[in-house]
């Protein structure tokens, strides 16, 4: 490897590493069995994606990086902080249960979620050439 690469390389590890999250508030939800947790991400300010700032969160509390769904991210004009609402349930299990189903893909990796939608989409079409075949075949007899 190059030095500039390997600049880069320290300068993104940095850079990870010197995010601070301060919890602003935290809520036990018991109806909906989770915790809602409203935090702030100094300095970074359109430099987070939602992913990053869950894993940084997860490590933060000591919990699994899949039961934390990133609900809301905002920054303020001229600021570099971010506000952040995040929901962490039990498993994986309730959040499908609760959420929508938009909120669950936006929380999977590119390639999870591609391949997720792929098989539906398989399975979708599959189902619709047997439906297509089946009245092919019902039909044939015509009208008498």
């Amino acid at each position: 490897m190059s030095c500039k690469y390997l600049y880069e390389l320290e300068k993104v590890l940095l850079w990870k590493l010197s995010l601070e999250v301060v919890i602003l508030e935290e809520h036990d939800n018991t109806l909906l069995n989770r915790r809602e947790i409203k935090s702030l991400i100094k300095n970074s300010a359109g430099k987070v994606k939602r992913a990053d700032a869950a894993d940084i969160v997860a490590k933060q509390l000591n919990v699994n990086r899949n039961v934390i769904i990133p609900i809301n991210m905002k920054s303020e004009t001229g600021k570099s902080d971010i506000y952040a609402t995040m929901y962490i349930y039990n498993n994986e299990d309730e959040a499908k249960k609760y959420l929508p189903r938009y909120r669950i893909l936006r929380n999977m990796s590119n390639e999870d979620r591609k391949k997720l939608l792929d098989e539906e989409k398989a399975s979708r079409l599959k189902a619709k050439q047997t439906r297509a075949a089946e009245t092919k075949s019902g039909s044939r007899g015509g009208k008498k």
